[in-house]
């Protein structure tokens, strides 16, 4: 069922704009849905409101409707700046205007949209009221982006806008890298390592586990899915070695010993820093942790709100790890969702989470963020293959991390003697 796509596989389009532009309207108009609430009282959206939908024809979507861009009072300022951190990391921005008029507001959201990059179109909405006049119009083409005229209570020139989005999101979205498709080709064996403990969800697997199983079986592969116990008793069954193992993070260094050195070992968690994020960045961040000191401080980043387990991996078990491996009295915080810090400075590395829920280009906005202010980020699995002495062995299947990695290591230790 396709409304049962993951977020984190979804194109996420934010819509901007001041308030009573229309973008509630708007988003319900696109939907043929009713997926925001839409009032004549402006401030009607006073956060970041998340929807998953279906767009047609391109399948399913978020939207995330925002709060007005003039919002006012110090509430309101709280209001905005959480609005401009979603234009941060959404992969198309609906920027929502009057064919009345282009305001400062608008256009600032243009710009801010410009400079980091992301992609845009320029909707001037309630057309019913005025149609826009030429020099409006001029204007609007003048800031680079696609322009469409709607109305959206009238569901006026909401076919183009559709079309629009269409044409942006095939030309300048960056969709994920895959999982495991590309270590493999038709006929080729690959071995899957899934443990099943409290952190999968009853009767089904956890999604990048599914995620590797499909890629996998698209490219005509073959997959043998095992437990940690039944890894060398699989490979030995096997008349040939397979293409790779990849197994979960967290028996890593059991899965290693049982598989010769002549097959490429891989974890999904490494896997999922190539498919959604700059794996050589955050190999090269990893090097971070091996000089780590008394009273450093390390954020563990967790991208969506899930409920503890009693031995959380990133709330308890890397952090106690991290303590053991380096003998340092750490100062390890935890920063929850969509929460990041923007001043990242008074931390030593950052290391976030897999992102299965999120966009390629969210965690590639934090990673961007960390490198601006130098800060070094890696993520759970690079963590994890580190403490246990494996990260050289699992970066195997990508050679230019492994390079990264050893010369950020080489730099660290130049640096300590």
């Amino acid at each position: 069922m396709v409304l049962g796509t993951p977020k984190g596989l979804r194109l996420h389009i934010g819509l901007f704009g001041r308030r009573n532009a229309g973008k509630s309207s708007l988003a319900n108009a696109l939907t043929n849905q009713h997926i925001s609430i839409v009032s004549d009282v402006p401030g009607t959206t006073t956060d970041p409101v998340e929807k998953a939908c279906e767009l047609a024809p391109i399948g399913p979507v978020v939207f995330i409707d925002t709060a007005g861009i003039d919002d006012v009072g110090s509430l309101g300022a709280a209001r905005i700046e959480r609005s401009l951190a979603v234009l941060e990391w959404v992969d198309i921005a609906l920027i929502v205007a009057s064919t009345q008029a282009i305001s400062e507001d608008d256009e600032r959201i243009v710009r801010k949209a410009q400079s980091l990059g992301t992609p845009a179109i320029l909707v001037l909405n309630k057309s019913g009221l005025a149609a826009p006049n030429e020099a409006l119009l001029a204007r609007a083409k003048s800031f680079g982006l696609p322009v469409v005229v709607t109305d959206a209570a009238e569901c006026s020139g909401i076919d183009a806008l559709r079309e629009a989005i269409i044409q942006v999101a095939d030309a300048e979205t960056e969709p994920d890298l895959p999982i495991a498709g590309q270590l493999a080709k038709a006929g080729d064996t690959a071995v899957l390592v899934t443990p099943i403990d409290t952190g999968a969800p009853k009767g089904r697997l956890i999604l990048p586990q599914v995620q590797a199983i499909r890629e996998l079986l698209d490219v005509h592969a073959k997959v043998l899915v095992v437990q940690e116990d039944r890894v060398a008793e699989a490979l030995d069954e096997l008349k040939r070695p397979p293409a790779f193992v990849m197994t979960d993070s967290q028996v890593v260094v059991s899965v290693a010993k049982q598989t010769p050195e002549n097959v490429p070992l891989t974890t999904f968690s490494v896997q999922l820093a190539y498919a959604k994020n700059d794996i050589a960045l955050l190999a090269e961040g990893a090097a971070a942790l091996s000089s780590l000191k008394d009273g450093d401080r390390v954020l563990i980043c967790e991208t969506c709100s899930h409920h503890p387990q009693k031995d959380d991996i990133g709330r308890v078990k890397i952090p106690r790890w991290l303590r053991e491996k380096t003998g340092k009295n750490l100062q390890i915080e935890v920063a929850v969702g969509k929460d990041f810090p923007d001043d990242l400075t008074p931390y030593a590395v950052l290391i976030q989470c897999g992102g299965c829920v999120v966009t390629r280009r969210h965690l590639l906005m934090r990673l961007r963020r960390a490198r601006a202010q130098g800060v070094p980020m890696t993520n759970y699995g690079l963590t994890i293959c580190f403490l246990q002495g494996v990260l050289e062995r699992v970066l195997s299947c990508h050679p230019e991390a492994l390079a990264a990695y050893r010369a950020a290591l080489a730099r660290s230790d130049g640096r300590n003697e």
